[in-house]
């Protein structure tokens, strides 16, 4: 992305926004986890940039420190707003994966891809009330102290805390623990496609967690779809063989997963949480839209 304009106003300015550079790419990771989509965390970037731009800075010790808590508010600011628009329940939505090369990452992709977040993680994030995942997501993921969290969220450093340790616990009971062996996570993904590319059924539940969640985001025209249990994945599975023959290993948030093709075209981004040796989990993104804005340069190499 380009630099931020200084618009105009002199040195001081032109300085602050090299300084603001200099911190970007982390406060686009941040945004990014608080959020879940990466447009709205580009846009969060840049309004904080903006309420930067009018802050006396003269007295900032810490201007990574100050900027994550900006970042923050403006992400609070947006979650709160995005569920005030909630009228229904919007069923399966998968946040927007972060896909890079399994063999190596370009410069863009290696801020997000660092200390990654998996894409099953982010989807319980998405449960959380929006003060639970700023609390979480600054003091858990990046560290922030609860006395700055709180002054954000307009409470008490103890009730800070508590907003933490409530989401800390959902987070716990609702995700797996990923292997974090990357050579075994490839094993285990290349077992999935080998067998869904045979319709081998017995093999496919064989490399699945008999407990695995599989869920898809297909968009609006297409409603969201959670299965349960080795077999129904396993069966689901079957009929992405003619995707399969295509598929390619990528990074997806930081682990193995595919993103499969039809007429040179992406029809889907799968997201797999490898877990004692076996997938248990799978997101898998099919909403045309969003797979079209995505960043799938690595497809070309």
């Amino acid at each position: 992305m380009a630099p931020v304009d200084d618009g105009g106003y002199g040195d001081d300015t032109a300085f602050l926004a090299e300084r603001f550079e200099a911190h970007r790419d982390h406060l686009r990771a941040v945004a990014y986890r608080m959020l879940g989509s990466l447009s709205e965390a580009e846009d969060a970037v840049q309004e904080a940039w903006l309420k930067v731009g009018r802050s006396d800075t003269d007295a900032v010790r810490n201007l990574g420190g100050w900027l994550t808590t900006i970042v923050g508010r403006v992400c609070l600011d947006m979650l709160r707003s995005r569920t005030a628009r909630r009228e229904e329940p919007l069923g399966v939505h998968l946040p927007d994966p972060v896909v890079g090369s399994v063999d190596g990452t370009g410069p863009e992709q290696e801020a997000l891809l660092a200390d990654s977040v998996g894409l099953a993680l982010l989807v319980v994030l998405e449960t959380l009330a929006p003060a639970e995942r700023l609390a979480f997501v600054l003091h858990d993921l990046f560290g922030v102290p609860f006395d700055e969290i709180a002054a954000i969220v307009g409470r008490n450093p103890a009730a800070a805390r508590q907003l933490a340790s409530r989401a800390r616990r959902r987070v716990r009971g609702a995700t797996p623990v990923p292997d974090a062996d990357l050579a075994l996570q490839r094993e285990v993904v290349e077992a999935f496609l080998r067998a869904a590319r045979s319709g081998d059924f017995d093999a496919l539940v064989e490399v699945l967690d008999p407990d695995v969640v599989a869920r898809s985001d297909g968009g609006a025209q297409r409603p969201g779809v959670v299965l349960h249990g080795a077999a129904a994945v396993a069966g689901q599975a079957i009929t992405f063989a003619r995707f399969a023959s295509s598929a390619r290993l990528v990074l997806v948030n930081g682990a193995v997963g595919v993103v499969a093709t039809a007429e040179g075209r992406p029809m889907s981004v799968m997201a797999f949480t490898v877990s004692g040796g076996r997938v248990a989990s799978l997101d898998i993104l099919t909403d045309p839209e969003r797979l079209d804005r995505l960043d799938l340069a690595v497809l070309d190499g």
